[in-house]
């Protein structure tokens, strides 16, 4: 596995079982370490479960594994400089997920060194004698957290890391039993998630802290994951092979019933957290600890040993927990160009530059939205505010940062432009679309501007491109996610160095949505919290508005009365699939939200999107092959090596079709 070292919090390291590659971290960091015996004393506990945080910064963030979570739904498909990274995972015939070449690896290596610290924590921590319950309990948490991510991710998955079911263990061990999705569940993500809710406090230790509503979240997600698990309604296949049925007997209507009825307590009792007024102010930077965060990943700007990364740098995209997850999402608007003469000629002037501001930021093209986010899952932007909280649709001029001196530039029909105007523009609907002129490449004939393949429009002087003109080269930024500076004074900052802002895991709004979903399978809700009731919740708050970002300005507006009214009287779950999209778009919860309710294929087996060159605005029907055995992925093949084990048991040991 790769080398890992945590910076901002205190590193546990210890030899895996399941990948004695892992020792080379003793061998390598011998000044991040604790021995075993470490785990007996106080100082100990507290360092192992300071490092529970610490390794969310190695999952989330990561950009290689938040691919995994995005690529290949109906949310992202590749973008014209994917890499194998990407394309493996569209499923479009661009590329072929292996064993080698699975992303998800970060997941595995990083969840099963994480698992082993909790379950040495457990183990030793009531000899100590002066560890409370309360923190026991953020590890058992975190365990249940990492074996709920591995179960859905990759089926059933080792409960025994060589010492025993749920015991740490201190050596290498290179053979692994896979235990089954039901072992996993209710031997370990159940018990300890209840566990974690019965002792954990409602207000955090710390900020970003473990609390029972946290801890409810997951327990009825849980819930409801196994549920449907059950119930299998398409017939996938699972792995390690078992019987459909729980083993103390409960059917899958018994676990929609308890996923609303904990997801409803939670609700109820929500402790400190809430949901923030508007969307825009949920995402904007700077407010990213907010009521409704109930866990993330944590980055700091403020000091580079705690956000575990550089501050002032060209930093690289992959590993060691940074958080470059945006990035992937970007698209090269640095490429658009202004003319400096009235006539648009001339030289031709950067007039956006690469800024270390929310609506920008790095580019680097790996992943680009597919067109039906703008025509069908977002088709409603005026009422509805998470369109404009989500997207950046407008590229205003920054050129006086980069020192460029021109107080005018020439842009669209020659028109002039000054700093802070339009410069393009991501339309919203096709009503214009019969008006625009596209050029036939990058540029129109003779004219020093545009460089990107956008449009004309009649007396616009920004440039436009219609949804169905977005392509795997040019479109909206994730602004939800964009970076966030304070330093960066009168110039462009620091647009190369990673994201410092935290990466957010999960929301106090999710409640509502595990709730309304139990409720469509079959769950009885009480009164006042149908899974309309409970979906309108959400949509109130979605139609109200405090800032446009299309128009950088504050704008207040109360849609929620239409929104609501809005609701269909009868939802289900592909409605509830999309108004999840809505909310959570590019934030890594999409390919776990279609494999749990079997909606891949039917979701996302088709997409549109236009080619990876300027001046595309084609569409293209895309087809991508998804399997059955595609709900699972591989065991990563550097697990497999390492193992002693006959290539028959190593081959056993794989997912299905993988070998």
């Amino acid at each position: 596995m790769k080398n890992i070292k945590i910076k901002s919090v205190i590193v546990l390291a210890f030899v895996l079982v399941l990948n004695p590659g892992c020792k080379k971290i003793l061998e390598e960091e011998p000044r991040s370490i604790y021995t075993p015996e470490f785990f007996k004393t106080e100082k100990g506990v507290l360092g192992g479960v300071s490092s529970m945080y610490g390794h969310l910064r190695l999952i989330y963030g990561q950009p290689y594994f938040y691919n995994t979570l995005e690529t290949g739904t109906d949310e992202y498909t590749y973008g014209q400089s994917a890499d194998g990274n990407f394309r493996d995972m569209d499923y479009s015939g661009v590329g072929n997920l292996t064993a080698a070449s699975s992303r998800s690896d970060a997941l595995w290596g990083t969840a099963f060194s994480n698992i082993n610290t909790a379950n040495g924590i457990i183990e030793n921590a009531a000899a100590v004698g002066t560890i409370p319950a309360s923190l026991i309990a953020e590890t058992r948490f975190f365990r249940a957290f990492d074996y709920f991510l591995l179960v859905q991710t990759f089926g059933g998955v080792p409960l025994d890391l060589g010492a025993g079911e749920l015991k740490f263990n201190t050596s290498a061990a290179r053979t692994s039993v896979r235990n089954t999705v039901p072992e996993v569940y209710t031997k370990a993500i159940f018990p300890d998630l209840l566990q974690a809710v019965a002792d954990l406090p409602e207000v955090g230790r710390v900020t970003g802290g473990a609390t029972k509503t946290l801890a409810r979240l997951y327990l009825a997600k849980a819930y409801l994951t196994y549920g449907w698990w059950l119930q299998n309604p398409n017939n996938i296949p699972t792995y390690p092979a078992a019987p459909r049925t729980d083993p103390d007997g409960k059917t899958a209507e018994w676990y929609f019933q308890a996923a609303y009825d904990v997801a409803t307590t939670a609700i109820d009792n929500p402790g400190p957290f809430g949901l923030v007024n508007t969307f825009y102010e949920l995402h904007l930077g700077g407010n990213d600890r907010n009521k409704e965060m109930l866990l993330y990943a944590d980055h700091t700007q403020e000091s580079e040993f705690y956000n575990g990364a550089c501050l002032n740098c060209f930093d690289g995209e992959a590993g060691n927990g940074r958080n470059s997850a945006v990035w992937m999402v970007t698209w090269n608007y640095t490429a658009i160009r202004s003319a400096s003469n009235p006539d648009g000629t001339g030289t031709a002037v950067s007039s956006i530059q690469r800024d270390a501001v929310q609506p920008l930021g790095r580019p680097w093209v790996r992943m680009s939205p597919t067109i039906g986010v703008f025509t069908n899952t977002f088709a409603e932007k005026t009422l509805d505010s998470r369109y404009d909280g989500t997207f950046t649709t407008v590229y205003r001029g920054n050129w006086p940062k980069a020192g460029v001196p021109n107080a005018v530039l020439y842009n669209a029909n020659d028109l002039p432009v000054t700093p802070n105007q339009p410069l393009l523009s991501f339309l919203e609907d096709e009503s214009q679309t019969a008006n625009i002129v596209y050029p036939s490449g990058a540029n129109f004939p003779g004219k020093a501007y545009n460089n990107v393949g956008a449009g004309v429009l009649p007396g616009r002087a920004d440039f436009v491109i219609n949804p169905r003109g977005i392509s795997r080269m040019v479109f909206p930024n994730l602004w939800k996610m964009g970076v966030y500076r304070t330093d960066n004074g009168t110039g462009l900052g620091q647009p190369n160095a990673t994201s410092t802002r935290p990466f957010k895991i999960a929301k106090f709004s999710e409640l509502y949505f595990i709730a309304a979903e139990a409720a469509v399978k079959g769950a009885t809700p009480v009164a006042g919290k149908t899974a309309r009731e409970l979906i309108n919740v959400i949509r109130a708050r979605a139609g109200k508005w405090s800032f446009s970002n299309k128009n950088n300005t504050a704008f207040v507006a109360d849609n929620s009365a239409a929104m609501v009214a809005a609701t269909p009287a009868n939802i289900d779950i592909n409605y509830i699939l999309a108004e999840r999209s809505r909310e959570y778009f590019g934030e890594g919860l999409r390919w776990f939200d279609l494999v749990r309710t079997q909606k891949w294929n039917e979701l996302a087996g088709t997409y549109e999107i236009c080619g990876a060159n300027y001046g595309d605005h084609t569409p293209q029907l895309i087809t991508r092959t998804i399997q059955p055995f595609h709900y699972l992925r591989p065991i990563p093949q550097a697990q497999i090596d390492g193992m002693q084990m006959s290539e028959q048991e190593k081959a056993a040991y794989q997912n299905p079709n993988y070998q």
